[in-house]
């Protein structure tokens, strides 16, 4: 890809329904692909601005996201070539549940790395996309409103 071209999508997707972390490396693996780099955003039992234990964790997404991650997916890798698959979900995931899949296919490992955590860093700042923590106390508050 030259310089300014956009990456390839595979999977750019909001949804309610579990991640699947194979069909996101399936989506980015081709006979070209030398490097598939991954990211794996699961809930967690702890936050440091709960509470306590956290228990639950709602998303909600804004009805343009899934369009503004496909964006970014494809702003990510400008210039490299690369496919990326990339998924959000939300509704109530319970401590385990996988919130955001990252898979980036390239010929080379760096350019996989770089643009996998780019996306990543991406999401965490641009995708409108909310998050409701709920603690063991019963509390429940907006993160990173």
């Amino acid at each position: 890809m030259s310089a300014g071209t956009l990456a390839q999508v595979g999977i750019a997707r909001i949804t309610t329904e579990p991640l699947d972390l194979a069909a996101h490396i399936a989506a980015v693996s081709g006979p070209s692909t030398g490097a598939v780099a991954t990211f794996l955003g699961t809930v967690r039992d702890h936050d440091p601005g709960a509470a306590g234990e956290v228990t639950l964790l709602e998303y909600s997404a804004h009805p343009d996201a899934e369009r503004i991650l496909g964006e970014i997916a494809a702003a990510c890798g400008e210039g490299v070539e690369c496919t990326v698959a990339v998924s959000h979900r939300i509704g109530e995931l319970q401590i385990g549940d996988a919130a955001v899949v990252v898979a980036v296919g390239s010929p080379h490992r760096a350019e996989a790395f770089e643009v996998c955590r780019a996306v990543i860093e991406r999401i965490k700042t641009e995708l409108p996309v909310w998050k409701r923590q709920h603690d063991a106390s019963g509390t429940a508050s907006w993160v990173g409103l």
